[in-house]
């Protein structure tokens, strides 16, 4: 071809049955009238759907990672398997809700999501299955504080730990990724909480296991049970779906301080039934019922009197447990411990474990008690009492204990006499005994009292020395003044310390005001003035006040008994001088008298 030819343009003739509308496009083209065909066959056929629409789809298959859903549109969608492993046993013609993300994405897929269908219709659903008490699945999706975060109708519920099992979960992971039934039992719609259980499913369950076991139980049944919980009062067996209680006094016919000691948890064994109550669904259950009662094997000859032996299994404050054979024991009384008639704690004399002899002081087959006694092991020190501690004897004694009106002093194990407070110290004033020795000192003391009838012994003190108030009581006479050192004041008064003689006396508050207006203040030194001292009673009132006030008395007496005596001086010059002057006037009215008798004689004469 030249290049003449090639420069000439080439004309093509247009096909007229080109469809230039479907010029670019994937698919084939269609005639009008087949499209038109075909729009009417599928507006016939496939049900109108609309986006962010909820409607019913069926399951027609699955993918390695998806769910097929036909939802009788003119395409299939695709729901992820992540979102229907809340439920395993979905499978093909299963119909579940769908939401229509879109009926057409980019690449002309519809696209739907099985959660959004879910979360829609979520509350709707949960507040139907909490009313109705319905019986729901879920996904445990996590473990959160407390409890397990779990998926239902597509939104997340609270699984508390404690409603998770009826027995206690140690290990709240291994529900992680499981499908479990659960119960509604709790709705806060305004804060979107929902709490579930999985725990009232399996009491439900049980209970009614419980009837069906309680229907078939007798008293004395032996059953086989397993060790379910262990506490201090005894131990909860699982008797196949009802639970009974094995109380701790019923485990052996020994003491035990724990069930611990002798079971452990899961542990099987044969249990008597005891008692139960239908209504209340209790069940006391033993297992030493199942073993020989240890008294029966007790030695039918052992009496009151007897000495036996035995091992210190339980202290109490009134005295200790003695096991004299498995599973039998006897009680020693605190007052059966000592001869001492002041009781003392059963820990001074026991300890647990110790292996004594003790004396059989009653036995009640019976009741199954054995009183047993240790003091009886010695004799009785108090029948040689007045031998041995006569009145006025002086000995040395142990501190045992106190009380606010004296101690208690040993003299030896089963003799204790009271040391009272008043009896102490011949001048020095206790507010209470343990000021004067403490526990464990040992002290001299003198028998004062002895009463052998009722086991007491009156002890003194101070009476190992003179009475120092003898010599007091010539010293501290009523108005003697001397010196003292004032003690603590208070609004009664304050004590008075005379170190020279080894005594106290007491100056009442008023008695302590000072000539200057002034009260005594504490360590001061002044005079004071006996006002009354008592022998017996160990007591001496003092005045300062008194030393001034009467001084001022007496010199006023004495001012006025001058002032009499110048009074009386005077009352007897008056005296005199009145005397002399009745003595002339009575002597005029003699001399009268006679010449009056004169005067008349001589009158008669004249007549």
């Amino acid at each position: 071809m030249t290049s003449e030819n090639q420069n000439k343009p080439v004309f093509i003739t247009p096909t007229e049955e080109f469809d230039w509308d479907n010029t670019g496009k994937g698919n084939d083209a269609y005639k009008p009238e087949e499209k038109k065909k075909l729009e009417e066959l599928y507006s016939t056929d496939i049900n109108p759907i609309a986006d962010h629409q909820v409607i019913m789809g069926t399951i027609i298959g699955f993918t390695g990672k998806e769910a097929i859903i036909n939802i009788g549109y003119k395409s299939d969608g695709l729901v992820p398997l992540t979102e229907l492993r809340y439920n395993p046993d979905f499978k093909v013609g299963d119909q579940i809700e769908v939401f229509v993300e879109a009926t057409e994405d980019k690449t002309g897929q519809l696209v739907l999501s099985h959660k959004r269908a879910r979360a829609l219709k979520s509350w709707e659903r949960v507040n139907e299955a909490l009313e109705k008490d319905e019986i729901i699945k879920g996904f445990v999706k996590c473990r959160t504080k407390g409890g397990l975060i779990v998926d239902i109708f597509g939104i997340e519920a609270f699984l508390p730990g404690s409603q998770i099992d009826v027995k206690p979960i140690r290990d709240f992971d291994v529900f992680v990724g499981k499908t479990m039934e659960f119960k509604v039992v709790k709705i806060n719609n305004d804060f979107k909480n929902v709490v579930v259980s999985h725990k009232v499913l399996i009491e439900e369950e049980l209970e009614s296991q419980k009837t069906e076991i309680m229907s078939k139980l007798e008293k004395g049944q032996v059953l086989e049970a397993t060790v379910k919980n262990i506490t201090s009062y005894g131990v909860f067996m699982d008797l196949g779906g009802v639970d009974g209680l094995l109380h701790i006094t019923d485990i052996s016919w020994g003491r035990i301080s724990h069930p611990e000691e002798v079971l452990q948890l899961d542990q099987k064994l044969n249990v008597v039934i005891l008692d139960f109550d239908e209504e209340k669904k209790r069940i006391a259950l033993g297992l030493k019922q199942l073993t020989p009662q240890p008294w029966d094997s007790l030695d039918a000859n052992l009496k009151a009197g007897d000495k036996v032996k035995g091992k210190v299994v339980v202290i109490a404050d009134y005295g200790a447990f003695i096991e004299v054979i498995p599973g039998v024991e006897g009680l020693i009384h605190v007052s059966e411990m000592s001869w001492s008639q002041h009781l003392r704690s059963p820990q001074d004399f026991l300890k647990v474990g110790d292996e004594i002899e003790t004396v059989v002081l009653n036995i009640d087959r019976e009741e199954r008690k054995i009183s047993l006694g240790l003091k009886q092991l010695k004799p009785d020190p108090w029948a040689t009492i007045l031998e041995k501690y006569p009145v006025g004897s002086k000995h040395k004694g142990k501190v045992r204990n106190f009380t606010h009106f004296g101690i208690f002093v040993e003299l030896e194990e089963g003799i204790d006499g009271l040391l009272h407070i008043s009896d102490l110290s011949w001048t020095k004033k206790f507010k209470h005994p343990s000021e004067f020795a403490k526990a464990n000192d040992e002290i001299d003391v003198v028998v004062l009292e002895v009463d052998s009838e009722n086991r007491k012994l009156s002890l003194g003190h101070k009476q190992l020395q003179e009475n120092p108030w003898d010599t007091y009581e010539t010293i501290f006479k009523p108005d003697a003044i001397i010196e003292g050192v004032v003690g603590k004041v208070t609004d009664k008064g304050a004590s008075v310390m005379f170190p020279q003689y080894g005594i106290e006396g007491f100056a009442p508050y008023r008695h302590l005001l000072k000539e200057n207006g002034a009260t005594a203040r504490q360590d001061e030194k002044l005079a004071f003035k006996v006002i009354e001292f008592s022998k017996d009673t160990q007591k001496i009132m003092l005045s300062h006040t008194r030393t001034f006030q009467d001084m001022a008395y007496e010199k006023k007496a004495s001012e006025a008994s001058e002032k009499e005596k110048e009074a009386e001086s005077t009352r007897s010059s008056l005296k005199k001088i009145k005397d002399n002057i009745e003595k002339t006037t009575l002597g005029d009215l003699g001399a009268l008298s006679s010449l009056k008798s004169d005067l008349e004689r001589k009158e008669g004469e004249n007549k």
